[in-house]
C-alpha cells in the first residue's frame, strides 16, 4: 500500500486534536452557555493547547530535528503535519482572543464584573494597587538584567514573564538595556479589589497590569522604555529509562524538576510587544515565527479559571446539582455496602450519580474488622484524597493493603510519589506496576472473611479514583462480587505485583495480552453475522480512536453491512461515510458541560447483546503499552442502563452533538424538527437527586 493510499484511510492525529479544541471553543461561542461558563471554556481551551504543545507539538519538533524517516498512518511527514498544525492553531487562538475581547469581557461588564486596565484606575484604586505592589509583589520579585555575567535566564515552562527595555546606567555602570522579570507562581494572576474602592461588586485587576504599572520600582535610577509580558511553553515529556534505573521513584524525583526546563516549543507575547523584542525572545528560545503567538490580552488565560469560583452569581453559571444514588443505595443512611453488593451488582453513572459510594466502599473496608485485605490501582487521585486516606487508614489498622501506583501518570507524577511515600510509611505494599507499561486500569478489590470463608468484592471503573473529577467527567463504575469476575481481577493484580505467565481470564479482556485480539474478534464476529443475514450492530463510545487494525476491522464490518455508531469525544483517525469504505459508519462527538470520559463497547452478538466498559481508548498505547481492562456488564437490568444512559441518549442528542464527515470536519447537529435533546441535561434530570439551593 502506498503512503497516499494509507493516508486516504486515516486522518491525522494532531489535526484531529485541534478539531476537538475547535469544538471546545464552540462552547464558549454558544450564547446559550452561561457567561462565566463561556469564560471557563476559553480557559479549558488554553489548558488543552498547553498540553498539546508540551507533548504533541514537542514530539513533532523532535521528529523534525532528528529527521525521522517515514510517514505517519495518515501519509503525512512530520514537517507537513507541523505546518498544518501551526496554521490551524494560530487561527484558533486568534478566534479565542477575539471572542474574549468582543463578547465575553463586554458581557461581564454588563453584569458588573470588570477587569480594570491601568488607564481605568481612579486615584484611590491606584494608591491601593501601589501599596499592594510594595506589600505583596516587590519582596518576591527578582529582576535579571541581561549582560555578559547574566545571560538570558531559562524561564520556567508556562510561567508569566516580562521583558523590560531600559535606558540609563545602573549602580555598577551597566547599561545592557534589557531585563527579565518572572512573576512567581505563588502569586494570583487576578486580584479582586476591595468593595470600598470598587465601582461595582467585582472589580478585578490583572497581576500583569500591577507589575507593568510599577516595574520601574525594580530598576532604581533607570527609565523603563517598554514592558512586555511573555510566556514560553516547553517540552514536558519526562525521559526515564525504566530498564536502566534501579528505583523508578528516585529517578522520577530527580527528573521532575527538569520538566519546567525542556526545550521551548512555543512563545506567546502580548499585543504591545514590538517586532525587535519578539525577535530577540524567539532567538533566545531557539524558536521561529511559526512558533510565535501574539495575543490581544493576557498570555496566561488558564489562570482566569479561578475567577468564576470567586463570583456569587448563579445566573451566570450552570445550575448546581446534587448527584443521585441508585435506588438500592437509597434505602439506609448507614448502609452496609457489602450486603448491597451481595444482593445485586451496582452500577454508578458519574457525575449524575454520586462518587460517594466508592469512597464509602473503601472507608467501610478500612474500618471493618472482617476485611483482611485491600488492593487498588491508582493513576490519578489528586493531592487531597479521601480514597487515599481510606487506604492509609486500612494499612494503619494492620490490614494487608497493596496499592499499584502509576508513577508515570503524566502531570500527576509528583502527587503519586507523595502518596506512595505516605502509604509505605504506614506499612502498605506499594508497587509501581510493570516496566514499559503504564498501569491505567481502574480497579479495587476488597477481601472479607464471611462465615468462615473469604469473599472478594471489586469495584471496576472507566475513570480515575478522583472525587473532584468525578463531578466533572462522565464515567461508569461497577461493584460486583461475581466470583469469576473477582478471580479475573485477582489474576491481574497478581501479574502487577508478582512474576509469572499471564493466566487465562474468563470475563476480562486485558491489555497488553488479550484486549486487542478480542476486540478485533468481536468486530469480526459482527461482520460474519451480517454476512450470514443475522442481526449485527456495533456502538462504541470512547475518547480517541487511532489504532489502525481496529479501524481496518471497522471498515471491513461496514463493508459487510454492519451498522456502526461511534461516539468519539476527541481525535478520530477513521473516515466515516466514505462510499466503498465506511458508508455504514457514523461518527459523532459530544461536547458539553461535562467531559465525556466513558468507554463503552456494545456488540449485538446475534441478539445476546454484549456490553463492555473499559478504562481504555482504541489507541496503540492502550492496547499494547498499558495495563488496561475491559469488563462486561453481566446483569440484564444494568446492561439496559448502560445502553440507555451511556449510548442511546447520546446517539439521539441533537443539541451538543457534532457529526464528522469523511474529511475530518465536524458539523453541529441541531434539532430543527421535533424535540431538541441534550444528553447530559437529560441524564441530570433523570439521575441527579435534586438541584442545590
Amino acid at each position: 500500500m502506498t503512503n497516499s493510499q494509507a493516508g486516504s484511510q486515516f486522518l491525522n492525529r494532531e489535526v484531529g486534536q485541534l478539531e476537538f479544541n475547535r469544538r471546545v471553543l464552540a462552547q464558549a461561542e454558544d450564547k446559550s452557555t452561561p457567561l462565566l461558563e463561556r469564560l471557563k471554556f476559553l480557559c479549558i481551551l488554553s489548558s488543552n493547547l498547553d498540553e498539546f504543545f508540551e507533548v504533541r507539538v514537542a514530539g513533532l519538533k523532535e521528529q523534525i530535528k532528528l529527521d525521522t524517516p517515514g510517514f505517519g498512518p495518515d501519509g503525512m511527514l512530520p514537517r507537513q503535519v507541523f505546518k498544518v498544525v501551526s496554521e490551524r492553531t494560530h487561527a484558533l487562538v486568534a478566534r479565542q482572543y477575539q471572542l474574549l475581547n468582543q463578547e465575553i469581557l463586554p458581557g461581564l461588564v454588563d453584569e458588573g464584573i470588570r477587569f480594570l486596565r491601568r488607564m481605568a484606575w481612579n486615584d484611590i484604586q491606584r494608591e491601593w494597587i501601589k501599596a499592594y505592589f510594595f506589600r505583596e509583589l516587590m519582596p518576591v520579585l527578582t529582576p535579571i538584567g541581561l549582560d555578559i555575567s547574566h545571560p538570558f535566564p531559562r524561564v520556567l515552562n508556562k510561567s508569566l514573564n516580562f521583558a523590560v527595555e531600559l535606558e540609563g546606567k545602573d549602580a555598577f555602570g551597566r547599561s545592557s538595556g534589557t531585563a527579565i522579570v518572572q512573576a512567581p507562581r505563588v502569586l494570583p494572576r487576578v486580584i479582586l479589589l476591595p468593595p470600598e474602592i470598587s465601582s461595582s461588586e467585582y472589580n478585578f485587576v490583572f497581576l500583569s497590569s500591577i507589575l507593568h504599572a510599577h516595574v520601574g520600582e525594580l530598576f532604581s535610577g533607570m527609565s523603563v522604555v517598554g514592558c512586555y509580558q511573555f510566556r514560553a511553553t516547553r517540552n514536558s515529556d519526562l525521559f526515564v529509562d525504566e530498564e536502566e534505573v534501579k528505583n523508578l521513584r528516585i529517578a522520577l524525583q530527580g527528573e521532575l524538576p527538569q520538566r519546567h526546563l525542556g526545550n521551548a516549543v512555543r512563545l506567546e507575547v502580548a499585543d504591545n510587544c514590538p517586532p525587535h523584542m519578539s525577535d530577540f525572545l524567539l532567538d533566545q528560545l531557539g524558536l521561529s515565527r511559526d512558533d510565535f503567538y501574539q495575543v490581544e490580552g493576557p498570555v496566561n488565560l488558564v489562570r482566569l479559571m479561578q475567577v468564576p469560583d470567586r463570583i456569587d452569581s448563579p445566573g451566570l453559571k450552570y445550575p448546581p446539582f446534587i448527584p443521585g444514588l441508585p435506588v438500592t443505595l437509597q434505602k439506609k443512611k448507614a448502609l452496609d455496602i457489602f450486603q448491597m453488593i451481595r444482593r445485586n451488582d451496582i452500577l454508578l453513572h458519574h457525575p449524575f450519580q454520586s462518587f460517594q459510594p466508592v469512597i464509602h466502599f473503601l472507608q467501610q473496608a478500612a474500618a471493618d474488622p472482617d476485611v483482611v485485605s485491600i488492593k487498588q490501582t491508582v493513576y490519578r487521585t489528586g493531592t487531597d484524597s479521601l480514597v487515599m486516606a481510606a487506604l492509609i487508614a486500612a494499612a494503619s489498622s494492620s490490614k494487608e493493603v497493596t496499592v499499584v501506583v502509576e508513577l508515570l501518570a503524566r502531570f500527576d507524577e509528583e502527587a503519586n510519589i507523595n502518596w506512595a511515600s505516605r502509604l509505605e510509611e504506614v506499612g502498605a505494599h506499594v508497587v509501581y506496576g510493570v516496566v514499559g507499561h503504564k498501569t491505567h486500569a481502574k480497579m479495587a478489590m476488597v477481601v472479607r472473611r464471611e462465615e468462615g470463608k473469604l469473599r472478594r468484592y471489586v469495584h471496576l471503573g472507566t475513570g480515575n479514583y478522583h472525587a473532584s473529577t468525578a463531578r466533572l467527567y462522565t464515567d461508569f463504575g461497577l461493584f460486583t462480587c461475581n466470583e469469576d469476575v473477582c478471580a479475573d481481577v485477582n489474576e491481574v493484580f497478581m501479574q502487577l505485583t508478582g512474576l509469572g505467565k499471564a493466566g487465562k481470564l474468563k470475563y476480562l479482556w486485558q491489555s497488553p495480552f488479550s484486549f486487542h485480539s478480542q476486540m478485533l474478534e468481536a468486530i469480526d464476529n459482527e461482520a460474519r453475522n451480517a454476512k450470514a443475514g443475522k442481526s449485527a450492530r456495533i456502538i462504541a463510545k470512547m475518547n480517541a480512536l487511532l489504532e489502525p487494525e481496529i479501524i481496518k476491522a471497522l471498515y471491513a464490518a461496514s463493508g459487510a453491512g454492519v451498522k456502526i455508531d461511534l461516539i468519539v469525544r476527541g481525535v478520530c483517525a477513521l473516515r466515516p461515510g466514505i462510499r466503498g469504505l465506511s458508508e455504514n459508519i457514523r461518527v459523532r462527538s459530544i461536547i458539553g458541560r461535562f467531559l465525556e470520559h466513558t468507554r463503552i463497547f456494545y456488540f449485538r452478538r446475534g441478539g445476546t447483546q454484549a456490553v463492555y466498559l473499559s478504562s481504555a481508548d482504541w489507541m496503540d498505547r492502550n492496547f499494547f503499552r498499558r495495563i488496561e481492562i475491559c469488563f462486561p456488564v453481566l446483569e440484564a437490568r444494568l446492561k439496559k442502563r448502560v445502553l440507555t444512559e451511556g449510548l442511546n441518549v447520546y446517539i439521539k442528542d441533537n443539541r451538543q452533538a457534532w457529526e464528522m464527515d469523511g474529511q475530518g470536519n465536524y458539523h453541529l447537529k441541531t434539532g430543527r424538527r421535533g424535540k431538541r435533546l441534550c444528553a447530559q441535561e437529560a441524564l441530570l434530570t433523570q439521575l441527579a437527586a435534586a438541584k442545590e439551593d
